[in-house]
């Protein structure tokens, strides 16, 4: 088990955890010691800059996102229904979605728009598909949405697949963004609970990729020389990637569950090993240690983890206005710690700025165009949520 600060040493960090420094500042002692820690305290939901009003409810919402130039939003239920949310409409299923395997941690995935969404109507979706012989793996695909009394998907075409497929339906991941130029297409790829794919250079699971947008190998990428599925490979080492999100500098950033323990947020660099499974802050669940990411340096370290977990699901960058403090932050959804985590950005440092307490599984957050952030609470009666500014 890896070392947390003693109980006084929390006590004392959850009063700093309140107010967050910022982002252009100089983190104070106490936080220093909070972001080197694993641990983070929570703060009453009840003590928030914000209260939480309730807009709608879905079966098993998995991810969303805001339909540009409308007061909409794409929204995905786990079991394989894409929805239609309208400020001032009615709820509708999109037609023309994929069929998806269904089960475990499998099923719908991810939905974002493309950057010429304006334009085309692209959208991408991400899915779990089974094989012919008991395996199962993620899928990306691409299709024009369709607006209008009947909605729905034309033109879906699958630009990518998890290689190998494997059995089980853990850690597909399948977490989607694009660069901030809208030239590439990323995407988080789960080890799928096998630990050594994530090290394995001929497979794309515990992986981030970079793609074109057609699915195609950008001639840049740092193993596009070796060809085949090495070609997409940007960084390895990873493990379940909940959350994709550039931030205003265009650095990427990710989160990723750790095994037991040691979930963690990496800065996200081409060619970098993130060390996983060889390192980890967390242990096996079996209870077999895993060396810390401060015995090999040669692999990537953390930005800042957390032991207990979290459970981190959704990410995205926040740089508007309407919260005091939060500009230049990424804010994290988080499952078995049921609530959202604020992180300032201190260059290419992050700080554990706030995390309040929700009693609820958070399983996305999502930023509208007005500066408003959005979440998505986790199972079979999920609530979205908005988040209003305390005057």
């Amino acid at each position: 088990m890896k070392n947390l600060p003693p109980l006084a040493l929390i006590a004392a960090l959850a009063v700093a955890a309140c107010t967050a420094p910022a982002s252009t500042e100089a983190a104070p002692a106490d936080t220093a010691s909070l972001d080197a820690s694993g641990a983070q305290p929570a703060t009453p939901l009840a003590d928030a800059p914000f209260t939480v009003q309730e807009v709608a409810r879905f079966d098993e919402p998995w991810a969303m996102t805001f339909v540009p130039g409308t007061r909409a939003a794409l929204i995905t239920e786990k079991s394989g229904k894409l929805k239609l949310w309208q400020e001032t409409g009615p709820v509708q299923d999109v037609a023309g979605v994929p069929s998806v395997a269904y089960g475990g941690q499998g099923g719908f995935g991810d939905v974002i728009v493309a950057p010429d969404f304006a334009a085309t109507g692209t959208i991408y979706l991400s899915w779990a598909e089974a094989g012919s012989d008991g395996t199962f793996g993620a899928v990306v695909g691409r299709g024009k949405l369709v607006q209008g009394l009947a909605p729905r998907v034309e033109g879906l075409e699958v630009i990518w697949k998890q290689d190998p497929k494997v059995p089980g339906r853990g850690h597909y991941s399948h977490r989607l963004a694009f660069s901030p130029d809208g030239k590439y297409l990323f995407i988080g790829s789960g080890e799928r609970q096998k630990f050594d794919p994530a090290q394995d250079m001929k497979a794309n699971l515990g992986k981030v990729l970079r793609l074109n947008p057609d699915g195609s190998i950008p001639a840049d990428n740092p193993f596009a020389s070796e060809g085949g599925i090495t070609a997409q490979i940007w960084s390895l080492g990873h493990r379940n990637i909940l959350g994709l999100a550039f931030d205003g500098t265009g650095k990427l950033w990710n989160q990723e569950m750790g095994p037991k323990g040691g979930d963690e947020v990496n800065l996200v660099e081409a060619k970098a090993n993130y060390g996983y499974p060889i390192v980890s802050n967390g242990d096996h669940y079996d209870g077999k240690d895993i060396p810390d990411h401060v015995t090999r340096p040669e692999f990537a370290a953390p930005k800042l983890w957390w032991n207990p977990a979290v459970s981190p699901a959704g990410l995205a960058f926040y740089n508007g206005d309407l919260y005091p403090g939060w500009k230049n932050s990424l804010l994290m959804g988080a499952l078995s710690g049921e609530g959202l985590v604020r992180m300032a950005i201190d260059g290419d440092r992050l700080h554990k700025s706030d995390r309040w307490d929700f009693g609820q599984r958070i399983r996305e957050v999502e930023v509208r165009d007005d500066g408003s952030v959005w979440l998505l609470t986790d199972g079979e009666d999920g609530k979205l949520v908005k988040l209003v500014p305390k005057k």
